[in-house]
């Protein structure tokens, strides 16, 4: 008796009908579009892995957060470019620093976005890590954990005080969301929120993220901090710890191949989860539809619909202008 009483295709027949039963929608409150600030005036430049993304000065970076908030982008993530880098990465925590002048003057117009800044180091150190170095006893260079929590801390109580609303962890330090809450909580800043990257995986997907922001190792890699592609339990701890030491919310990066990682976060915590639709995953796209190979905007939002699907209550991504004219 199921055929022919029971015909799915009736509710696929028009566009308008197949609107009225669509499970999954994006909108475009729930992008992060990320933002790369440099120092200067007037300074646009292409990044050329990444085509439509650009290192902007703090004033022309104004301009373009206008028109995302125009166009209902929920929020901006700023990654900064400083003028120098040492090995510690202490112009992280720079007041007069990119990020922290970019953070001052989003606040200051109002625009509606919700401000967010990333802490990690690996912008700031001369050797592309994501701490401070310390020689370990088989004779490698390491990142030092524990030396690494205190200007991360500094990092994230100078972006609160420049105005955040959110800092977002993303350097896979032990213990890192704790010092961060301790040190807001302290400062009295216990109302700036911490997203952390709780789930970050050492994947190849950052090539073109390490141009955009001058942070390639200058040696090694990142897998002694950063998570081995192969383990999903691991993830599930990553985020209790998290969790437990204070974050708000909890982020998993990348997101395309890491979609069941993004499942199992949401279905066993059931916080608010972002997941970074990441330069790799951004760049590929552009780059075969550059070339006619794909159907670049129906790629586009297949992609986000799937990170949405998952589970992902926030999408951190490149096509954030793009996928919100889209819908507009």
């Amino acid at each position: 008796m199921s055929f022919p009483v029971h015909r799915p295709r009736r509710l696929r027949r028009t566009e308008a009908i197949r609107r009225l039963v669509r499970e999954t929608r994006l909108t475009p409150e729930a992008f992060i579009a990320p933002q790369f600030v440099c120092g200067g005036e007037g300074v646009r430049r292409d990044i050329a892995s990444m085509p439509g993304c650009q290192q902007l000065s703090v004033d022309l970076l104004l301009e373009d957060c206008r028109d995302l908030a125009a166009l209902g982008v929920g929020g901006v993530i700023l990654f900064g470019l400083p003028d120098a880098k040492d090995p510690r990465g202490e112009a992280a925590a720079d007041l007069g620093g990119p990020v922290a002048r970019a953070l001052r003057a989003l606040r200051s117009a109002d625009l509606g976005l919700s401000l967010w800044a990333d802490v990690c180091l690996c912008e700031y150190t001369d050797h592309g890590h994501c701490g401070p170095l310390v020689r370990g006893a088989d004779g490698r260079m390491d990142v030092d954990n524990d030396a690494a929590l205190p200007l991360l801390s500094a990092a994230a109580l100078a972006y609160a005080e420049a105005g955040a609303d959110i800092v977002a962890p993303s350097d896979m330090m032990d213990g890192r969301v704790g010092a961060i809450r301790t040190a807001l909580d302290g400062a009295g800043r216990s109302e700036t929120i911490i997203v952390s990257y709780a789930a970050k995986y050492a994947s190849a997907f950052y090539g073109p993220f390490r141009e955009a922001a001058d942070s390639a190792p200058a040696f090694g890699d990142r897998r002694s901090y950063q998570m081995d592609p192969a383990n999903a339990a691991e993830a599930l701890r990553e985020v209790a710890a998290d969790l437990e030491e204070g974050a708000d919310l909890v982020m998993v990066k990348p997101a395309l191949a890491y979609l069941d990682v993004v499942w199992r976060v949401k279905q066993r915590f059931g916080v608010p989860v972002a997941a970074y639709n990441v330069s790799g995953e951004y760049a590929m796209v552009r780059a075969a539809g550059a070339r006619g190979w794909i159907d670049e905007p129906r790629i586009m939002t297949e992609m986000l619909l799937s990170i949405r699907r998952a589970g992902a209550d926030l999408i951190l991504t490149y096509f954030a202008r793009e996928a919100a004219r889209l819908l507009a």
